[in-house]
């Protein structure tokens, strides 16, 4: 009698965390093309040579 509520508990479970991560992954879209930075030197396509992002 129990497994009714229990697939509607787990289903609103499942349901809400991929709005979050829909959600969460949008606002990080968002915030990365509003502030872009500098690459890593550690980045696989730029100069290990070159100055870190945060030395100016």
């Amino acid at each position: 009698m129990d497994l009714p509520l229990i697939l509607i508990l787990a289903g609103a479970t499942f349901a809400l965390v991929i709005v979050f991560v829909l959600w969460s992954k949008r606002a990080t879209e968002k915030r990365m093309e509003e502030h872009p930075e500098p690459k890593s030197t550690l980045a696989k396509d730029k100069d290990s040579k070159g100055n870190p992002a945060d030395v100016k």
